[in-house]
């Protein structure tokens, strides 16, 4: 069941609070809890053997990712050094089908994504990936995340050339072969055509809401796990879309 469907942002904002707030009362009252945080837990993985050279980076480079709600993972890579913009929005589908409305009904290939915006000389595509695969997002669920089920919500990199796809692909076989999530990944590699942003009440929604009961429960965690797991790539003042930092 998709709790996350909406028309508008006022009236749905109380209706999802009212939801989530019990799915998570629920949980911990049947004692289902634990699946539900599971996306939550961070995993320590190594860093990727293939990765680009610095020297040759451009000045500024973008990732486009999908994994789960894109609030959490917008809300993640806000805080990381070296980003210098992270943006929620669809990738995967058509412009005419690219609205939340529309997405949430999982009939569109677009995937809830954030494009990130980098600094390749403070951190590099792989490192990105890395944050990715570890803290961001469960990269071995398939068309789901936390409580969001659907192809909408599916673990995809979004390559937008060769290079990307070379690292992603060398990334993903050398994670499985060290078998550090104890399944495979379902992590799926597509070419990027184009990336849409979302509609501006989606933007630095976790800094903006941070007692929501769904960012508290399923994506305060994540921050939480990337300043313990990466500390010398965390800050603490979150690069925001709404006020062009």
């Amino acid at each position: 069941m998709n709790t996350r469907i909406e028309s508008d942002p006022l009236s749905v904002a109380s209706r999802r609070r009212a939801l989530l707030a019990l799915s998570v009362l629920a949980g911990l009252t049947l004692g289902l809890a634990g699946a539900s945080r599971a996306a939550e837990k961070a995993v320590v993985i190594p860093p990727p053997a293939d990765d680009q050279v610095a020297t040759n980076a451009p000045a500024s480079e973008t990732a486009v990712i999908a994994g789960g709600c894109f609030w959490g993972v917008q809300g993640v890579f806000q805080h990381v050094k070296g980003v210098t913009n992270a943006v929620s929005g669809y990738a995967g589908g058509e412009s005419g089908t690219a609205t939340y409305d529309a997405v949430s009904m999982g009939n569109t290939r677009h995937a809830e994504s954030v494009r990130v915006t980098f600094d390749p000389k403070q951190i590099s595509y792989g490192q990105i990936l890395q944050i990715y695969f570890s803290v961001a997002h469960n990269p071995t669920e398939l068309n789901r995340q936390g409580p969001d089920v659907g192809t909408q919500y599916r673990s995809t990199i979004f390559a937008s050339n060769p290079e990307q796809t070379r690292i992603a692909k060398s990334y993903i076989a050398q994670l499985d072969k060290a078998k550090v999530f104890g399944k495979p990944i379902a992590t799926t590699i597509e070419p990027l055509k184009a990336f849409y942003p979302a509609e501006a009440y989606h933007q630095d929604f976790m800094t903006r809401n941070p007692d929501h009961p769904y960012i508290s429960y399923n994506d305060l965690p994540k921050v939480d796990n990337l300043k313990r797991v990466f500390p010398d790539r965390y800050r603490v003042k979150p690069v925001l879309v709404g006020t062009g930092a």
